[in-house]
């Protein structure tokens, strides 16, 4: 049985990742933070009492600022994959949070990377690159596209690349730089605009609010299915040779059109309920990103199955599922505590 270590497996990638491993037979070792609160909500499904023999899920309290326990989780539990998947991920909060975003994006990924060396130990590792780090270099963008970020996300982002890239060449590390464009599906941060307009649409449907609030709506973005890039970093870890991909659809859409698409589905009008709000806005904007995943194809013979009108409705319906099930039960304890106070 092989075992992987995902970092960032309470996150949309991490969950979806967990599951399609645990489906091929792995054991997954995940890496969480210890907060106040539960964080699990996406991987509640796939967890399992430790004490069951038959478990094939643990989780792991650490800190991608934390060096010594990554190394320590690393040498005891010899995982044959690492999926690096943690970060500060938010491209508009890092303008807020540059030095966090730097030290947790970047730097964490060099903790990683150190840990593997210093820890001896055979692994194949993967680095979560982003599309970000393209900036405002024209579209289509592969990967011997320039790297122009307009973010410090997408700086820090720069940053791991290279790092990952050094290591592989310097020390022989097994190191591939997926290089996925904006991917997204129900379990997206509810923060991402996607998700921002697909859960106050399913409000905005069932009368619980009656506007939406936005920044850029002339951003475009190549947009696939999370469930479906996953699949693309296994599949860069079971190659011969390390190497870096870009994942993308090689579709542009602006988040206009997204908001077209969505709110049509429902036989609304989006101009009736969204708003521009000038917080929203980044100090350095990204004007255009459409991947070229040409090499993917060809040396991995990776291809995303969910296209753009399928990807939209999929979050539209969740979110409306969800938004009713969350209805259903208020009214369902509305009417057990008449039936109590009777």
């Amino acid at each position: 049985m092989r075992k992987a270590l995902i970092t960032g497996i309470t996150g949309q990638d991490g969950s979806y990742l967990a599951e399609f491993l645990l489906k091929k037979g792995y054991e997954v070792h995940g890496l969480i933070r210890r907060a106040s609160t539960f964080n699990t909500e996406r991987i509640d499904h796939l967890y399992t009492d430790p004490h069951d023999p038959k478990t094939k899920i643990y989780l792991h309290y650490g800190d991608l600022s934390d060096s010594g326990q990554l190394t320590n989780l690393i040498y005891n539990i010899q995982p044959e994959e690492i999926y690096h998947l943690g970060a500060q991920s938010h491209v508009r909060v890092s303008f807020d949070m540059p030095e966090y975003t730097g030290d947790i994006t970047g730097i964490g990924t060099i903790r990683m990377l150190e840990a593997i060396r210093r820890s001896g130990i055979k692994t194949k590792f993967y680095q979560a690159s982003s599309s970000e780090m393209f900036g405002n270099s024209p579209p289509p963008q592969s990967e011997t596209t320039p790297f122009r970020p307009r973010s410090p996300y997408g700086a820090a982002k720069v940053y791991a690349f290279w790092m990952v890239t050094n290591y592989r060449e310097a020390y022989s590390i097994f190191a591939c730089n997926g290089i996925l464009f904006n991917h997204e599906s129900p379990r997206r941060g509810e923060t991402f605009v996607t998700r921002k307009i697909t859960r106050a649409l399913a409000k905005i449907k069932l009368g619980l609010e009656k506007e939406l609030y936005l920044g850029n709506l002339d951003a475009k973005r190549d947009w696939g299915f999370a469930g479906d890039y996953v699949e693309a970093m296994w599949l860069m870890l079971q190659q011969d040779e390390a190497d870096d991909f870009v994942i993308a659809t090689g579709e542009s859409r602006s988040v206009r059109e997204f908001l077209e698409e969505a709110f049509s589905y429902q036989g609304l009008d989006w101009k009736d309920y969204v708003k521009i709000d000038p917080r929203y806005f980044r100090p350095t904007e990204v004007g255009d990103l459409q991947g070229d995943a040409s090499k993917a194809k060809k040396k991995l013979g990776w291809e995303p199955k969910v296209k753009f009108k399928e990807l939209v409705k999929l979050m539209v319906d969740a979110d409306l599922r969800a938004l009713i099930e969350v209805q259903d039960r208020r009214e369902m304890m509305r009417n057990m505590l008449g039936r109590v106070k009777e």
